[in-house]
C-alpha cells in the first residue's frame, strides 16, 4: 500500500526528536495520529507540552492539520514503579558501573512499541513511528536499529499483519534533526520546536537559549544545544 493511503501513528513525547518525527510522518501519510506515555516521568513537563505543539502544527500548517487525527496517552506508570532511574526519580544523572546513564529506563522503548502496536492495530494504522536514534543519542539499547528492526519481525508475527517501524533520525546527528526540520516545515517549524517542544531532563522552563527551554546542562540539554549550533553553522557557511 503507498504511503499517501496508510495511517500512521506518532511516538509523540512532546519534545523536538519526536516533533521532527510527527512533521515528517504528516509529509507522508494519509492520517497520523498521535501516542503518548505516562510511566511516572520525574517531571510532566513534555506530557504539558504536547497538545500545544499539535495545536501549533495545525495552526501553522494547514497541510498537516487535515490529516493529524486522534491523540492518545496511555497509562504505563507500571514501568515507572518498576524502573528506579533518574528520570522517574529526584537524583543526580551520572554513569552506571554498566557504562550506561542512569537515565535509561529498561525496556522503555520495548513496552511502548508492543503498547503502540496494540493500538495501532486497533486503529487500522499499520505503520509506527519514532523518534529513536543511534548517532547523537546516550547509548540505549533500545534505540539500537537493529534491536528496533528485530522488535518489527516480533511485532508483525505477532499481530499477524505487517507492522512497519519508521524511524527517520536513526542515522541523523542532532544538528541533522535541525535540519530535516527545516527542510520539513522550514523556519516556521524550527522556531515552533524551539518554543513550544520540550527535551531537559530536569523539566526546567524558566531559561529560554537560542534552541529552545532547558537547564543547558544535563545530557539532553548538551545535544540539542550542540546540534542547534552545528545546524546553524552548517546553515550559514550555506551548506
Amino acid at each position: 500500500m503507498a504511503a499517501q493511503n496508510r495511517t500512521a501513528l506518532v511516538l509523540f513525547s512532546g519534545g523536538q526528536d519526536s516533533t521532527v518525527c510527527l512533521a515528517w510522518a504528516l509529509q507522508r501519510f494519509a492520517r497520523v495520529e498521535t501516542l503518548g506515555f505516562d510511566y511516572g516521568q520525574r517531571h510532566r513537563i513534555e506530557l504539558d507540552c504536547r497538545l500545544t505543539v499539535r495545536q501549533e502544527l495545525a495552526r501553522h500548517f494547514p497541510q498537516w492539520a487535515a490529516k493529524l487525527g486522534e491523540d492518545h496517552v496511555l497509562d504505563l506508570s507500571l514501568l515507572g514503579q518498576i524502573s528506579a532511574c533518574a528520570l522517574t526519580e529526584h537524583r543526580a544523572i551520572e554513569l552506571e558501573a554498566n557504562g550506561l546513564p542512569n537515565t535509561f529506563v529498561p525496556g522503555r522503548n520495548l513496552l511502548f512499541l508492543s503498547f503502540a502496536a496494540t493500538l495501532a492495530y486497533r486503529r487500522g494504522a499499520s505503520v509506527l513511528v519514532g523518534g529513536m536514534c543511534e548517532t547523537d543519542y546516550s547509548g540505549y539499547p533500545d534505540c539500537r536499529d537493529n534491536t528496533l528492526k528485530a522488535l518489527q519481525v516480533a511485532l508483525s508475527l505477532g499481530l499477524d499483519t505487517p507492522m512497519t517501524l519508521e524511524t527517520p533520525l536513526m542515522f541523523l546527528t542532532k544538528g541533522q534533526t535541525w535540519a530535516l526540520a527545516h527542510e520539513l516545515g522550514g523556519e516556521a517549524l524550527n522556531a515552533l520546536i524551539a518554543e513550544h517542544t520540550h527535551t531537559c531532563y530536569l523539566g526546567e522552563r524558566g531559561t529560554r537559549h537560542p534552541w529552545g527551554y532547558g537547564c543547558g546542562e544535563c545530557p539532553a540539554c548538551q545535544l540539542r544545544a550542540a546540534g542547534h549550533a552545528a545546524w546553524l553553522q552548517h546553515d550559514e557557511a550555506g551548506l
